[in-house]
């Protein structure tokens, strides 16, 4: 029988990473999904094929599905041929074999103000979402953050950013249409050092990885940040829409080449995306996945934890992965 503080109580809200997996395992068929379709069966020449054109369907890429298979190959020789359960566990170490080193949380140094994260990415990557949810993150860390608006290209640009500024009570430095970005970032630092401001969120304006023009725009302010401090930008983070699946993979190896990356946000999981493409990048590139998300809200964005994203990718239930807020 439910009681009066039963009714009361609100009903608990799935956690992020319960969401993630909801999001990731809503296709029929495709991707990981469940693994029930191993089930009762050994590694062989057929499920060979279906694992192999699953993890393909899920954004893996070619390389990373062969180093999986590999992996696998060698696992097997010591189950035995119906031992599914020990085929899952295999799979699942596998793929953390890949994820795991890159795992890296955002950490900003108390002996760095102000600490410059200048976010890059292509138009609709869900960049200056993302600035707003980080800043929202960095408060809630108890610091105090500026933003920088650098996109003086796109229309309505800094009116986003603007609106994410008021959403999270932090300032927004930014200038006419068509200026500077290095300027505006020159501005932003200054102000940042005459406040005491902990970091500054620049954004840039969005760039294909082939606009060799925009690409040394994007150097200069690179450059200009680093007359104000030598070490500075200290975190260079791209914002990737998972749902591009390889092409994502591409912008990341350009921008890497570029600039010289030091973390990866991974955006619109909830957006068609298999989820496989991290694996793909991770399994490319040294540079560490900070944050991923799944929708538009504040708290639609989480640091990345390997484990948990592994349990996602794979339909695995976690249970203690619940949230109240």
């Amino acid at each position: 029988m439910n009681t009066s503080a039963d009714k009361d109580t609100p009903p608990k809200k799935p956690g992020f990473f319960s969401r993630l997996r909801q999001r990731l395992n809503r296709g029929k068929g495709l991707g990981l999904s469940s693994l029930n379709w191993l089930t009762g069966r050994g590694l062989d020449e057929e499920l060979e094929e279906e694992i192999e054109e699953r993890l393909l369907l899920a954004d893996v890429g070619v390389e990373t599905t062969e180093r999986i298979l590999n992996g696998l190959r060698k696992s097997a020789g010591s189950l035995k041929n119906d031992d599914s359960e020990g085929l899952k566990k295999a799979l699942q170490a596998e793929l953390l074999a890949i994820l795991k080193p890159r795992a890296i949380p955002l950490t900003i140094p108390a002996d760095k103000r102000p600490y410059v994260i200048l976010m890059v990415g292509v138009n609709g990557s869900g960049k200056t979402t993302t600035i707003g949810k980080l800043a929202h993150h960095l408060k809630d860390q108890g610091l105090s953050v500026l933003l920088a608006a650098g996109d003086t290209y796109r229309a309505a640009a800094t009116e986003q950013l603007q609106a994410w500024g008021d959403r999270n009570q932090v300032p927004v430095i930014s200038q006419k249409p068509g200026a500077d970005p290095a300027a505006v970032i020159y501005d932003a630092l200054e102000m940042a050092r005459a406040k005491n401001i902990d970091v500054v969120l620049a954004d840039t304006a969005g760039r294909l990885q082939n606009q060799e023009g925009l690409m040394r725009e994007l150097e200069k302010v690179v450059r200009i940040a680093g007359k104000q401090d030598p070490e500075a930008p200290h975190e260079k983070m791209l914002v990737l829409d998972s749902s591009l699946g390889q092409n994502a993979l591409n912008q990341a190896i350009h921008f890497n080449t570029a600039i010289g990356l030091t973390g990866i946000t991974m955006t619109k999981l909830d957006g068609g995306g298999q989820g496989g493409i991290l694996l793909a990048i991770a399994n490319q590139l040294d540079v560490p996945f900070r944050f991923i998300g799944i929708g538009e809200q504040r708290e639609d964005m989480a640091p990345f934890d390997a484990e948990k994203f592994t349990d996602a990718l794979l339909g695995f239930r976690d249970e203690q992965d619940t949230a109240t807020r």
